[in-house]
């Protein structure tokens, strides 16, 4: 098995288990329902957002669209620079960290892309249906994206002389993801840490 048909192998095994874990808390849980993992600091909490990853949200309709859009482009030149790279025999782990990206990429942009067509919709109240008779909730490209990691790793109060938020409860970190956010994370990082190998190695094949 070549480097390529290895990494293609690990982004599949990423956005496979990116979209078991969605279409499970899409059709098992209500908006806002949460489940504890290993204590307060870790839960299962779904929420949905139109934008972009860790719930940030990106010019209404138009700019849902503008991004969905862009994320196809990405996800395309993620793989001709993979095939681009294997050729020209980069490193393995330059391969490994663009398919976590490619992953990410591709895991949200099914959510964007189907969930509208394929589920109805989430409420606080109701838990979406697969295929449901009367069509899904919204228009190809248009879908929400499924979130539900959450980790507010500080829990607290900030004293009470302070002011503005004197006594007023706080999280350390607030965002809830997905593991298609976490791998474009990972992806990231690993190329920002393996930086030198893949500079200098860019640098002999020009």
């Amino acid at each position: 098995m070549n480097k390529l048909t290895k990494a293609i192998l690990i982004a599949l095994i990423l956005i496979i288990a990116d979209q078991i874990l969605k279409i499970w808390v899409k059709t098992h849980m209500t908006i806002g329902e949460s489940y504890v993992i290993f204590g307060e600091w870790s839960k299962i909490y779904f929420t949905e957002n139109k934008g972009m990853a860790f719930g940030m949200e990106f010019g209404g309709n138009t700019g849902k669209l503008i991004l969905s859009i862009l994320r196809l482009l990405a996800i395309g030149g993620i793989i001709w620079y993979m095939i681009d790279i294997a050729k020209k025999n980069f490193p393995t782990i330059t391969l490994v960290s663009l398919a976590f990206i490619l992953a990410g990429a591709t895991g949200n942009i099914i959510d964007s892309a189907i969930y509208g067509l394929i589920f109805s919709s989430s409420s606080f109240y109701e838990i979406a249906t697969f295929l449901p008779e009367g069509g899904g909730y919204t228009s190809f490209l248009h879908g929400s994206v499924v979130d539900m990691l959450y980790f507010p790793l500080v829990r607290g109060t900030f004293p009470e002389w302070m002011p503005f938020w004197g006594g007023t409860d706080f999280e350390f970190f607030r965002p809830i993801f997905n593991i298609a956010d976490s791998c474009i994370t990972i992806g990231v990082v690993m190329l920002f840490i393996f930086r030198k190998k893949f500079l200098n190695l860019t640098t002999e094949v020009q």
